[in-house]
């Protein structure tokens, strides 16, 4: 009977599993935004190093000069194929015809491409296809929702009545480019930052949405981040407009040609080349990657997200089981260009703003490391002479460092209880004195915790 006893708990020793076992993917990263051209946060920490505006245009778009454009009207998509367009405040309309400022006038589809102006359940004309509703001098109240967020907001210039492409009626709004860029520089740079900054930011929104116009189309730019975040009046503040008024009608310019001045909000200290993030772009002298030093004020420098095998997996659309992702090519950065994820039923290849979007990433300056732990599954010999429990895993790729640390809850914080080395392929065995949730931590890659039981 005894020795009954005795086989069976040998036989449960050797079986036992591993008390606890868990993977963790940590993605590191760096910066926000696509990182072509002008950082936002590296432009406030140039003018707060005492830089000028034309100091930073010229350090962000290598080669590029100051010229002047002429104040051409912009146009701004506010409404899209919606049912109908409601505004006010206009005192004209296209064809002479005389409108009541104090009115809220509708504006319908009439079919064959014609639209219905009315005044309450009075039609006031109808018109044969497009038409331009204007009061000189003053603003015009487009009413209802709009792409940018506003609802009822009131804007420079004029608006421009369409045909919307998906039935409906389109409302843009077109105004001189700088009257359009009062509305737009808040909307993408605090407007409490360094003056400097904000006049670098009132020159790249002017020259971006003169030289990324849709020619040929009902309008020139989106108003949210598809071109650039145009608020009209709502958007407009003191310091904003004064930055504008600093700048007035100043452009950046390359070889005599006005430039495409893309920006973003934080680099994480160095922009990208063009080609390497909008993949498939010719490459452009003034859009190369250039050092970013002042970057670091940015609450997004630096970042790190956290995924467990089977959600990075299926968000990368591994075959099969993730197993590793490994970067093919880096940028100039270094922002990932591409990346091979490996399953195990194969790999598939994924650009690197692919994986941002999928990801949920704030940039493609990405690391990946996988970090498993587990307790030391005990067997024979070494179950037999075991003082202590065993704390077995890795980290890959292995930090430079070859070195983590353990460290055990405490409260609601962690403990360090011990070094341990790490060994080929990043792995790791340590032993731990008592119960409890453990994990290894190795700089700002932290593993997932496991419980470990004497």
């Amino acid at each position: 009977m005894r020795r009954t006893l005795l086989l069976t708990a040998l036989l449960a020793l050797l079986c036992a599993p591993a008390a606890s076992a868990a993977t963790t993917w940590v993605v590191r990263g760096a910066g926000f935004g696509h990182g072509i051209g002008m950082s936002q946060y590296g432009a406030y920490g140039f003018a707060q190093q005492g830089s000028s505006y034309d100091q930073i245009l010229a350090h962000y778009y290598r080669g590029t000069e100051l010229g002047r454009a002429s104040n051409r009207p912009v146009r701004v998509l506010l409404q899209a194929s919606d049912p109908f367009v409601r505004f006010r405040g206009a005192t004209r309309a296209s064809g002479g015809r005389t409108l009541n400022p104090g009115t809220t006038y509708v504006v319908r589809p009439a079919g064959s491409g014609r639209l219905a102006l009315f005044a309450g359940s009075r039609r006031v004309s109808t018109y044969s296809g497009s038409f331009r509703a204007f009061r000189r001098g003053r603003t015009l109240q487009l009413l209802g929702g709009a792409i940018n967020g506003v609802s009822s907001g009131s804007y420079r210039g004029s608006i421009a009545l369409h045909p919307g492409g998906a039935g409906g009626v389109s409302a843009v709004n077109s105004l001189p480019v700088d009257d359009y860029v009062k509305g737009v520089v808040a909307g993408e740079m605090p407007s409490g930052w360094h003056i400097q900054a904000l006049r670098a930011q009132a020159v790249a929104a002017r020259t971006y949405g003169l030289a990324t116009n849709k020619s040929g189309a009902t309008f020139d730019q989106y108003p949210d981040t598809r071109s650039q975040v145009y608020l009209g009046l709502k958007g407009e503040t003191a310091r904003t407009n004064q930055a504008v008024a600093d700048t007035a009608r100043q452009i950046v310019t390359y070889n005599g040609e006005i430039a495409t001045t893309f920006f973003f909000s934080t680099s994480g200290g160095r922009t990208e080349d063009v080609q390497n993030s909008f993949i498939g772009s010719e490459p452009q002298p003034y859009l190369q990657s250039v050092p970013d030093p002042h970057d670091g004020i940015s609450p997004k420098h630096r970042w790190r997200f956290r995924f467990s095998a089977g959600s990075l997996g299926a968000k990368l659309g591994a075959p099969g089981a993730l197993k590793s992702v490994r970067v093919i090519k880096r940028g100039s950065s270094p922002r990932i260009v591409s990346a091979r994820v490996t399953g195990s039923r194969g790999s598939t290849t994924l650009s690197g703003p692919s994986i941002r979007a999928r990801l949920g990433l704030f940039d493609t300056w990405a690391y990946f490391n996988r970090v498993s732990t587990s307790q030391a599954r005990q067997s024979g010999a070494r179950a037999a002479s075991a003082a202590f429990p065993e704390l077995v895993g890795s980290i890959m790729p292995a930090p430079r460092s070859r070195s983590a640390v353990v460290e055990r809850r405490e409260g609601r914080g962690w403990q360090r209880v011990a070094g341990v080395e790490l060994r080929r392929g990043g792995r790791f065995r340590t032993t731990v004195s008592v119960s409890g949730r453990y994990r290894v931590r190795s700089g700002d890659i932290a593993g997932p915790p496991v419980r470990v039981r004497d």
